[in-house]
């Protein structure tokens, strides 16, 4: 009994050794990229519904999106679940479920780049939205109300953990300026003191830059680009990173929506390609969105125009959409160390353990 007992023993270890740890973290995530948003894009780019690079990836689950308060998830719900391992209300970005929206706070909850901060790894956040909405906010600020856009920015420079995100790149420059700049507080100085460069433009960002602050008016610039410059700063760091890319995929602008997932989609495919064996690669969505495929055939390329209506909002002929989020699972897509840890039903909340796990962090 003890000799079998140690062979286990043994042999959990030494599989835990083959598989390895993560050393970087790449979490791609499309906002209200469901499975029906997914699958029309397939369609509408190569009239298939299963073309995708992230549809093949070698580990998939479907995941909960609900927050703690309500069936259907706002993205601040919806990334604060995944970034901390507990869900929250709507509207609240990684505080407790305690938290009363716009009165009351609740428990700080740790991010998944607060913990790779306190281990000393670089951490990045990238979103062609704005730099202080709820997904990108929910990685590095806390706030009883996702609408605070000054003070959410605010703590990119007072970082609770570690000294703060390394990189930020994304849209919303003009609206963070001016929120900043009504609680007395210049960006460019304070960032400046904090040791960033501050940019406007995706193309000043060399590569060479230790940490940088990167805010545009415009969201609509490379995400293939951007992101390769972002693991380029990071990876310089040999403890390793976490890096968050948001791509706004919601289809209430339904051409946009669309090219968004397959910008999104063929940048996963590039890193994925050139991602080396320590780096764990995931994609999934907040929520998912009221969208659905009621027509069109086999061979005809998917029709965007207004179509006619039908009781419903029809967002083409073949398209009909409702504006508004949707409570069902979501896809989660992942390779490399830990990704086979993304199987099955899993719940929002479990991806951050599965992330912590593969980075060999207990939790």
């Amino acid at each position: 009994m003890k000799k079998t007992f140690l062979f286990l023993v043994f042999f959990t270890l030494t599989a835990q050794t083959l598989l390895g740890r993560a050393k970087n973290v790449i979490l791609f995530l499309g906002d209200a990229g469901g499975i029906p948003t997914l699958s029309i894009a397939s369609i509408y780019k190569y009239n298939d519904p299963q073309k995708l690079f992230i549809q093949h990836l070698p580990h998939i689950a479907l995941m909960d999106t609900s927050a703690a308060d309500e069936w259907v998830t706002d993205s601040a719900a919806g990334m604060s679940a995944i970034v901390t391992g507990q869900k929250t209300n709507n509207g609240v970005l990684s505080q407790s479920a305690t938290a009363v929206r716009g009165k009351e706070d609740g428990e700080i909850l740790e991010t998944i780049l607060e913990y790779a901060e306190q281990h000393g790894l670089s951490t990045g956040v990238l979103s062609n939205m704005d730099m202080t909405d709820a997904t990108p906010a929910a990685c590095y600020a806390h706030s009883n109300d996702r609408s605070f856009s000054a003070a959410i920015f605010a703590q990119i420079l007072t970082p609770r953990f570690g000294d703060g995100v390394d990189l930020v790149i994304g849209g919303g420059r003009k609206e963070i300026l001016t929120a900043t700049e009504k609680i007395g507080l210049s960006i460019a100085s304070a960032l400046s003191q904090r040791g960033y460069a501050f940019y406007d433009s995706i193309q000043s960002i060399t590569g060479n830059e230790r940490r940088v602050v990167a805010l545009f008016d415009n969201g609509e610039f490379d995400v293939s680009y951007a992101t390769e410059r972002a693991i380029h700063i990071l990876s310089r760091n040999p403890k390793g990173y976490f890096l968050m890319v948001e791509w706004d995929m919601h289809p209430d602008n339904l051409k946009a929506g669309l090219n968004h997932v397959i910008e999104m989609d063929n940048t996963i495919r590039k890193i994925a390609q050139s991602a080396n064996k320590e780096t764990l690669l995931l994609f999934t969505a907040d929520h998912s969105f009221d969208i659905r495929l009621r027509g069109g055939k086999r061979g005809v390329p998917l029709s965007l125009e207004p179509g006619e209506k039908h009781g419903l909002q029809s967002a083409a002929e073949d398209i009909r959409m409702e504006d508004g989020h949707t409570g069902e699972q979501v896809l989660v897509a992942a390779q490399g160390p830990g990704s086979e840890q993304v199987h099955g039903f899993i719940l929002n909340t479990d991806l951050f353990h599965i992330m912590m796990a593969a980075y060999g962090w207990g939790k």
